[in-house]
């Protein structure tokens, strides 16, 4: 089983089947609550990000197709170590490409420039090679993806499960890595 299977069936359980909850802005086809329809999430494919798409038709066969054509591929997880991947395959579709890797580029210490390159692989590449360098990148990337979570104003309504996706993460992550 490649990496990219492994990573979205994780992703996947977190994302669960459809939900139309109208409190969420991503199950709007306009992004915000009220704007366009709610036509809901599922495996994670949100309305906002897909507003054409049957959502609720939805299969994971083709969920699973968007995942590697839209957020595997643009966040180089086939480059990328196993453990590292998936915290930023989760954050590429609960927080968009552009804030994954913008964070995954300050967790190396990098220019945020929103664009995995061969800079920013070579020096997570460095980091990585050291005794405790995927704790590192990790927990600077967790902790950067958190602050930003908790600011957002729809926190106080979907909050605590976020948190509890966040927490689990690190533990999935060893168990890919090992």
């Amino acid at each position: 089983m490649s990496n990219f299977d492994r990573i979205f069936d994780l992703v996947a359980c977190h994302e669960g089947g459809f939900t139309d909850n109208a409190a969420d802005p991503g199950n709007w086809t306009g992004g915000a609550i009220g704007a366009g329809l709610c036509r809901g999430t599922k495996f994670g494919i949100s309305a906002a990000a897909y507003p054409e798409l049957d959502i609720a038709g939805i299969t994971l066969d083709a969920a699973k197709e968007i995942y590697r054509r839209d957020y595997w591929d643009r966040i180089e997880g086939d480059r990328l170590p196993p453990a590292l991947a998936l915290l930023a395959f989760d954050a590429a579709i609960n927080n968009g490409n552009g804030r994954a890797v913008r964070w995954l580029q300050q967790a190396a210490g990098v220019e945020q420039d929103g664009v995995i390159g061969p800079q920013t692989l070579a020096m997570i590449d460095q980091i990585a090679a050291r005794p405790d360098g995927i704790a590192a990148l990790s927990a600077e990337f967790l902790a950067q993806r958190l602050a930003f979570m908790a600011t957002l104003p729809t926190w106080r309504v979907f909050g605590l499960g976020w948190a509890r996706r966040l927490c689990r993460l690190p533990y999935q992550a060893l168990a890919i890595a090992s």
